[in-house]
């Protein structure tokens, strides 16, 4: 599997709240942004532990719109993130960028830019 493959079945995987499906494709040291409320996330355990707080709490889908690997070998995505709290109001409504850096087939790090 290529790392754009990759990040397809990663994104599907987080929409589809499959937490063990995403964690199969990262690191075990992975360092995993936490977007919700600021700094990484380490490990496995911890980004299970951060997702499943999180979802209890809002009800985030994120969509690729552009892929590109770059020459470092990282890729970058562009996403429509949409977050909607528990009462489904909408929260957050817009792109962002992801970009990933893998290491032995698997995702190492994800930053939010």
């Amino acid at each position: 599997m290529d790392n754009q493959d990759l990040i397809n079945r990663a994104y599907n995987a987080f929409n589809t709240r499959d937490i063990d499906g995403v964690l199969e494709l990262m690191h075990s040291d992975v360092q995993w942004p936490n977007g919700w409320e600021g700094g990484y996330v380490h490990g496995h355990d911890e980004v299970r532990t951060y997702w499943t707080r999180q979802w209890q709490e809002i009800d985030p889908e994120v969509t690729p719109v552009s892929v590109r690997s770059m020459p470092t070998g990282q890729i970058e995505v562009i996403v429509h993130q949409l977050i909607h709290d528990k009462k489904g109001n909408i929260v957050t409504d817009g792109l962002i960028k992801h970009v990933y850096t893998f290491d032995a087939g698997k995702i190492k790090r994800m930053d939010i830019q």
